[in-house]
């Protein structure tokens, strides 16, 4: 990673995507969602990551190497013109969040040692598993270790820290990012179990932090239809806003399941987020730290 002696740092993130994993449209699925995704590509969303750009010293880096990474590396360099791409930030081993490393390799890109900064277990799952072992073995990728709650410097008063989250974790485990800057912070969660699951009161952290992105991949418990969601942890988005009730900051749902209506602009659901204070994410969307 770029290392900085002199000088303050303003932080700049831009949010590359916001849907669940698998994107929309989603393979296979023909639902109206779905379907108005394909016949339009303004109606299109990439797959959750964020991008951190520091323009006064020319460096950028992302969270998590989507399958839609290709588009999502394109975008961050447009918006950081000038700008030297630093590395990548991971939050776990679900397919949403890594395999868009495969792009690094020798067959596109063939980066030269690029930083790829995650857990001890996401690095280990790495340098075990082909095809990203040989990213590693070709020198297509650096791994560099983060501990839990370890303070990564960006820059002078700028850093990046990981939280252990509960998560299905068949691979690996799941972090969390927070970002500070200079003069404000970002806590990052696009993937977590129930709040509940948790150890931290996710209240007291995202009253604690400037702007929240946190995981909202369904409305409510009834969003699919035939499928058991107790199977599928994650914090609703009717749930989480009587959680977080009242907090005057900026909270923007991400990781936004094709099923989820809050994707529709003139829905209820996403009229209802608006009239209590939240907000969807939305891929441009910029934070100054």
């Amino acid at each position: 990673m770029v290392s900085y002696n002199d000088g303050t740092m303003s932080l700049e993130c831009i949010l590359l995507g916001v849907a669940q994993d698998a994107g929309v449209p989603q393979a296979g699925c023909y639902c109206t969602t779905c379907a108005n995704a394909r016949a339009n590509p303004a109606n299109q969303h990439y797959t959750v990551c964020l991008g951190l750009i520091d323009r006064d010293r020319s460096a950028c880096w992302m969270i998590d190497a989507t399958p839609d990474f290709k588009h999502q590396h394109a975008a961050l360099m447009a918006a950081a013109p000038g700008c030297e791409w630093q590395g990548i930030f991971l939050t776990h081993a679900h397919i949403g969040h890594y395999t868009g490393l495969i792009h690094l390799g020798k067959e596109c890109m063939n980066a030269r040692a690029l930083p790829v900064h995650a857990s001890a277990r996401v690095c280990q799952f790495l340098c075990t598993n082909a095809p990203w072992s040989l990213l590693v073995r070709n020198n297509n990728i650096a791994l560099i270790e983060i501990a839990p709650g370890q303070l990564c410097e960006l820059g002078p008063g700028c850093s990046i820290t990981a939280l252990v989250v509960p998560h299905r974790d068949e691979f690996s485990d799941t972090v969390a990012y927070v970002i500070a800057g200079t003069q404000r912070s970002l806590f990052y969660c696009p993937d977590i179990d129930r709040w509940e699951d948790w150890g931290t009161p996710v209240r007291e952290l995202c009253s604690t932090h400037d702007v929240s992105l946190i995981d909202g991949c369904f409305y409510d418990s009834t969003e699919l239809k035939g499928r058991d969601m107790t199977l599928i942890p994650h914090p609703v988005i009717a749930h989480s806003m009587t959680v977080l009730n009242g907090l005057e900051r900026d909270i923007r749902f991400v990781h936004l399941n094709h099923s989820n209506p809050v994707l529709t602009k003139t829905s209820a659901e996403y009229a209802r987020v608006i009239a209590h204070g939240f907000g969807v994410g939305d891929q441009g969307d910029r934070w100054e730290l």
